[in-house]
């Protein structure tokens, strides 16, 4: 009896030592709900002026929605002087409101033509046009069937009826394509209900199949309802910036002449290897290929934009290329495809082409890295010239800018702000000069229900080679003599990074919650995210697995030397997507570090998700190249705590994915946890604030060895 008593406190010492440092021994009610007042239910609502977001009426003027002193207010600016005016509603602001936001005659599956007098939309697999005035409907295309119909996007991840389409700038055509999807594979998913379950099937691509989704790329004309089929062969169903056809809504990627007599394209190959920009005569369907680029990793046109410009009026092309290292702009002759001359150049990255001036020739556009000492993902608003000269930064100020250009491009709308440093918006012309201060968000309301602001935070790479920038969340009452269990949050992309916008935002996931409850918080984009150079983006490509965990764990150990309050006898991690397969990652090969894992929806072995994602960073399937990097195949070296979580019915990233760790965690004879939500998709939808609260309970539990209040509740409607 005296053994069985020594043995059960001995392990409750061990259990619960970690928080015993911070001088509790259980998370209460309390704390709970404290913590809750850090998430975005509760926390944007405490910011005024956040943002202005502004409508523009014409060159001259625009208006947004503000926050008054006792009640919402309407702001009405003269852009050539910044004068304002305010009014407690619109109406009584505006001389013709109906004219500023015209009621919408559409549905979100149609898309209305330039001159807003058509829509197009998809029935039984073909396309249709309806006059908006008169209602009438008109067929377009008589020869579309199940899997290889007109304009569709409704394979892998992405499932919508909106047609996928480019409207001609003079509305009588229509780019858009028709896509065979019949001999790839077919996805399952099965719905939970009482009686017979409900069996959803439609088309998702794989790595492992020979054949993937092709697309007949076509031109319709609106008036005559006749299919111009453009001479080439059906290209793959890829694009240049993201794992689908189409990144914006629309059909990226192509561009139509201003006379609609031409469209430029741009074909990518399976692997995402070689991109091919094309030109094509709208009525007879000749295309004639202009520039090749073939990179030996993936190439991208863009961080988060295509950036490439059909100039067909002095026959050139603007191109995006990274072929210095980093994502730079180039002038090429659209005639013979010869390289004219690069237009930006240094160490750093244009993001996005925001303007292209023809006639002055200038363009204007983002970028990031270029400012020394200051945050390399913060985006600043630049001008240059077609021939490289005159390159001029238009926002100074120390911060990550978002950018809203007149329709005439005489005038910009500038948001600047930190992670810590909430927005300011001003006015400027596009020569950079300052108009006039709009607003400065104020969180007032932030302070005194004690918000802290996330702390950033800089460390080394791995191999000393980069520097690597992230935030840090800490307890509003921290105590520098105690210690804190540490949680890692991840996405390691590689289409993006953890730390997600370089703006203000008053709420991060639940990242400040959790550190309110006792934790340190590290979010750390790591080698291999996108935003820097190419080499650095590129660093595993390959290789998903890496999933930037040596950054991770070298930069966590790095910070703790500065803040000794860190805890690195007791680290967690989670994430969710990219995130989940991050961190079950994390735990089967790095168990001596990662003590506790939470891993949400993950892709654990991408051979069980989109061909499109997979190919781009990994490759084509090459032998063993996928399987050696599956989660499954490591799931043997478990040894601290894991829960795995899962939507029954992801369309995104199938639950499969996750089936596959559980049952080699079963045959390894492995202790785990897991949550499958038998209703949701990806995000898990309405149950996402039970997995919220799950996840405080686990790292509490767990991690902190402390107690935990039963069956709270996180719900923002009470």
């Amino acid at each position: 009896m005296k053994r069985s008593l020594l043995i059960s406190t001995i392990c409750l010492s061990l259990g619960f030592g970690s928080f015993a440092q911070t001088g509790k021994d259980s998370v209460t009610l309390k704390d709970y709900q404290r913590a809750t007042e850090f998430l975005s239910y509760n926390s944007y609502s405490k910011v005024k002026n956040a943002r202005v977001s502004a409508r523009w009426i014409d060159e001259d003027s625009f208006w947004y929605q503000a926050d008054g002193e006792n009640s919402e207010e309407y702001v009405l600016v003269n852009a050539k002087n910044g004068k304002k005016q305010t009014a407690s509603s619109k109406e009584s602001l505006l001389k013709n409101p109906d004219n500023i936001t015209q009621e919408r005659n559409y549905s979100r599956t149609e898309v209305v033509s330039p001159n807003g007098k058509k829509v197009v939309f998809i029935k039984d697999w073909n396309l249709y046009v309806r006059d908006l005035e008169t209602g009438e409907e008109k067929q377009l295309t008589e020869d579309g069937e199940k899997n290889f119909g007109y304009a569709t996007d409704n394979a892998g991840w992405r499932k919508s009826d909106r047609p996928i389409v480019l409207w001609s700038p003079d509305s009588e055509k229509i780019a858009t394509f028709k896509q065979d999807q019949r001999h790839v594979s077919d996805m399952y998913l099965v719905d939970t209900k009482v009686g017979e379950p409900e069996l959803q099937e439609w088309k998702y691509p794989l790595p492992t199949d020979e054949e993937i989704i092709k697309i007949h790329r076509v031109i319709i004309d609106v008036e005559n309802a006749e299919v111009i089929n453009l001479k080439v062969p059906a290209d793959p169903r890829r694009g240049t910036l993201c794992d689908d056809i189409s990144c914006s809504g629309g059909f990226d990627d192509n561009e139509w002449s201003a006379d609609s007599e031409q469209l430029a394209f741009v074909s990518s190959s399976r692997d995402h290897k070689t991109a091919k920009l094309r030109i094509a005569d709208a009525e007879t369907g000749e295309v004639r290929d202009v520039l090749e680029e073939t990179v030996s990793t993936q190439y991208e046109s863009g961080q988060g934009s295509i950036n490439w410009r059909f100039l067909p009026d002095s026959d050139e092309i603007i191109w995006y290329s990274e072929k210095d290292n980093w994502g730079h702009l180039y002038l090429y002759d659209s005639e013979t495809g010869k390289l004219k001359n690069q237009i930006t150049k240094g160490d750093f990255v244009v993001t996005a082409l925001l303007k292209v001036d023809e006639k002055s020739r200038k363009l204007y556009f983002l970028a990031n890295g270029r400012e020394d000492g200051r945050d390399p993902y913060f985006n600043h608003f630049y001008s240059v010239k077609f021939n490289g000269t005159g390159l001029k930064l238009l926002t100074p100020e120390d911060g990550n800018h978002t950018i809203s250009i007149s329709p005439e491009g005489e005038y910009f709308i500038d948001n600047y702000s930190q992670p810590n440093v909430p927005n300011q918006a001003v006015l400027r012309s596009m020569k950079g000069k300052l108009i006039s201060k709009l607003e400065r968000a104020d969180v007032t309301g932030l302070e005194k229900a004690g918000w802290k602001a996330p702390t950033p935070i800089t460390v080394k790479s791995r191999n000393g080679k980069w520097d690597l920038y992230g935030l840090m969340f800490t307890p509003t009452n921290l105590d520098e003599n105690k210690k804190y269990p540490v949680v890692n949050y991840i996405y390691p992309g590689p289409q993006g990074g953890g730390v997600g916008s370089r703006s203000f935002r008053p709420s991060r996931s639940d990242h400040q919650a959790l550190a309110e409850l006792g934790f340190v918080v590290v979010i750390i984009d790591g080698t291999c995210n996108p935003g820097r150079s190419k080499d650095f983006h590129d660093a595993c490509y390959g290789n998903m697995a890496d999933n930037t965990l040596e950054d991770q764990i070298s930069g966590i150990r790095q910070l703790a030397e500065k803040y000794p309050y860190m805890d690195l006898d007791h680290v967690g991690i989670w994430g969710h997507s990219g995130g989940g397969f991050a961190t079950a990652a994390a735990m089967f090969r790095y168990p001596e570090f990662y003590k506790v894992g939470i891993s949400e929806s993950g892709n654990h072995d991408n051979r069980n998700y989109e061909d499109d994602w997979g190919e781009r960073y990994i490759g084509l399937l090459d032998g063993d190249n996928y399987e050696k990097q599956a989660n499954q195949n490591f799931a043997e070296n478990l040894q601290g705590k894991l829960l795995l979580a899962h939507g029954a019915v992801d369309d995104n990233v199938p639950p499969y994915n996750t089936y596959l760790v559980v049952d080699a965690l079963i045959k390894a004879n492995k202790d785990f946890d897991l949550i499958i939500f038998p209703h949701a998709r990806h995000g898990y939808g309405q149950d996402s604030y039970y997995m919220m609260r799950r996840r405080w309970d686990y790292f509490v539990e767990n991690l902190m060895g402390a107690k935990h209040p039963k069956n709270f509740e996180i719900n923002p409607k009470k």
